[in-house]
């Protein structure tokens, strides 16, 4: 969260390519009728922010968990079944994805945004909006919802409100660190969680990059 900023003290090519893309991003926003900017590097920056990673196949385990929890079948950690069985999920994924609903399935690996505003659905931009991540385009509050749904399959309880009812970050991170079935899943969702937070909270994208 505040790319802008941080680019602004290290990174001068990539700032401005960065400026230009959220840009893009705004207009094309603009044209689905939602409007949202990134903050400027003259904004104060919040607080809250975060910066993480994780490898794509992290992405995909956690995706197959949504999937599972999605079509109510036994939720099982992707360490724990056969190569076989680990790809017919993924050809599950894929049907979950086509429906066009989730935010969590319907986005780039590696590229592309999750904005702090609230719509139901995925954005499919189009080619000439020329946004990152094929133009795919998620809210990160409902992304925020999709993994709070999620947390209970893979050991975290959420609260009412979606935080998590351990400890407060610093604890869910602790708990996290701990070797488990679920390790790989709930380091990427923890991940997301975190960013999907600083995102709410300073206005800013959530950047996959």
């Amino acid at each position: 969260m505040g790319l802008l900023n941080d680019q602004a003290r290290t990174d001068a090519e990539g700032l401005d390519y960065h400026r230009r893309a959220f840009a893009h991003l705004g207009q094309a926003l603009m044209a689905e009728g939602i409007s949202w900017h990134e903050p400027e590097i003259t904004d104060a920056p919040h607080a809250r922010t975060f910066s993480g990673g994780f490898p794509y196949g992290y992405l995909t385990q956690l995706r197959r968990i949504l999937m599972l929890t999605n079509l109510g079948e036994p939720v099982t950690p992707a360490r724990a079944v056969s190569r076989r069985q680990y790809d017919r999920d993924c050809e599950k994924i894929q049907d979950e994805t086509s429906m066009l609903a989730s935010h969590l399935l319907c986005h780039s690996d590696s590229a592309g945004y999750y904005v702090p505003v609230d719509f139901e659905d995925p954005l499919f931009l189009p080619d000439e909006a020329r946004v990152d991540g094929a133009g795919m385009v998620g809210s990160s509050r409902r992304l925020l919802a999709e993994l709070s749904g999620m947390a209970s399959s893979i050991g975290i309880s959420p609260d009412d409100e979606g935080a998590p009812s351990d400890t407060g970050e610093s604890g869910l991170a602790e708990g996290l660190a701990t070797d488990g079935p679920f390790e790989t899943e709930r380091f990427a969702w923890y991940q997301l969680y975190r960013a999907c937070l600083a995102s709410i909270a300073g206005g800013h994208a959530v950047v996959f990059h």
